[in-house]
């Protein structure tokens, strides 16, 4: 039997609390599937018992909700102005304290096995829950001897990539295939930035990779 949020509230019953810890899917909208961000990482884990030792520590860091709110790692007003509204120190937090716990400098977060064409190409796939319409996507990379055990900074990634006004396949994947610098080689992390063209909201995912000769 279905019960409403208008039935319990006539019934005396405290609703909306309990809610408000429930996921909030229906505000999705996406995250990095290919090479496979971080937060969607650990939210594939499982927010309530995650198995490896830096999605423990991003729920030891904000707690599970983070994780069951994946899709959601974005900043409403950004409008392109990504410097100022995501500081130095939280680019994979997307500038939100919520998502804290992604931003910790690790050495051992999960990474993705990526391997270039013969013409450095690799084709990305992001996973939108809930499509929108797209200004464009912005992809950067760790600089060569970026420090592993400290939160991300703008200076510490190189943008490689910028991909105008892409449309979402019938599964809600957009995906792209660019070219990354020929020079990255091993461990690097992949900083996405999706800018809606319908608002001023943007997204920000980080995707741990090793990077595989070619």
């Amino acid at each position: 039997m279905k019960i409403s949020i208008l039935n319990l509230s006539l019934c005396g019953i405290a609703a909306l609390p309990a809610l408000a810890f429930a996921p909030s899917g229906a505000f999705a909208h996406g995250s990095m599937e290919y090479p496979i961000s971080r937060v969607y990482q650990c939210f594939q884990e499982g927010p309530e018992a995650p198995k490896s030792a830096a999605c423990k520590a991003v729920v030891a860091a904000g707690g599970t909700q983070p994780l069951y709110d994946w899709m959601e790692v974005n900043q409403w007003n950004a409008n392109g102005k990504h410097k100022a509204v995501v500081p130095d120190g939280t680019l994979c937090g997307g500038g939100r304290e919520k998502y804290v716990g992604l931003d910790l400098g690790r050495k051992d977060w999960r990474k993705t096995k990526v391997k270039p064409n013969a013409k450095r190409k690799v084709t990305f796939v992001y996973y939108a829950s809930t499509p929108h319409a797209t200004k464009y996507f912005r992809f950067y990379i760790t600089k060569q001897g970026w420090k592993k055990k400290k939160p991300l900074d703008w200076k510490d990634v190189k943008r490689f990539a910028n991909v105008k006004a892409p449309e979402a396949n019938s599964d809600n994947r957009y995906e792209m295939t660019v070219k990354i610098p020929s020079d990255r080689k091993g461990r690097h992390v992949v900083y996405v930035i999706w800018q809606r063209s319908d608002s001023e909201e943007a997204f920000y995912s980080c995707s741990d990779v090793k990077i595989l000769k070619n």
